[in-house]
């Protein structure tokens, strides 16, 4: 497949209802649309209807006294817009698929932690710790105060006499530091 740029004349051309330049934008978006649906849509007669709908909505976008603004834009417009409908098309499939029903549904989890999940709880808790305990000082506050306790950032911003973004980039040094220690 041979890749195209796009134009003001083309697009032009396409508005004006010339019946090459239509043949030729018809065809050429077709083959693409279809290698793309084909790996996210199951039956054919369903790429079908949105490959028309795409087109149907771009024609009527070119129709448009604003029109396509941006001609060399022209095939983002087209895959976008095949985008969203296909978007549609998925919203469309889940509200028509009834619940599964009630035997077809997995047996509910047990929530309650059992003894391994006890004995891991403990280790990466220890673990943790360690990691926390060989963090600078400040470090070690930011990630307790901002992290794990969930504080006020403005109140953090005022203890450190920082301002917010400053603030974000020490967070984000903490946390490296920390996973820097924890992967060790």
């Amino acid at each position: 497949m041979e890749f195209c740029g796009f134009d003001r004349s083309y697009v032009d051309r396409l508005r004006a209802g010339d019946f090459r330049t239509q043949q030729h934008f018809v065809a050429y978006f077709t083959e693409l649309m279809r290698i793309k649906l084909r790996a996210k849509v199951r039956r054919p007669e369903d790429i079908d209807d949105i490959i028309q709908d795409t087109f149907s909505r771009v024609f009527a976008v070119l129709n448009t006294e604003q029109g396509i603004r941006q001609p060399d834009r022209l095939g983002p417009f087209v895959n976008s817009t095949c985008n969203n409908v296909l978007l549609e098309h998925y919203r469309r499939l889940s509200r028509n698929h009834p619940a599964k029903e009630e035997e077809e549904r997995p047996a509910p989890v047990d929530p309650t932690p059992g003894p391994l999940d006890n004995l891991l709880g403990d280790e990466v808790k220890e673990r943790v710790r360690r990691v926390l305990d060989g963090l600078s000082e400040r470090d070690r506050n930011l990630i307790r105060k901002v992290l794990m306790e969930e504080g006020s950032k403005d109140e953090v911003c005022r203890e450190l006499g920082v301002d917010r973004d400053y603030l974000r980039v020490l967070v984000h040094r903490a946390k490296k530091s920390f996973g820097e220690g924890y992967v060790q």
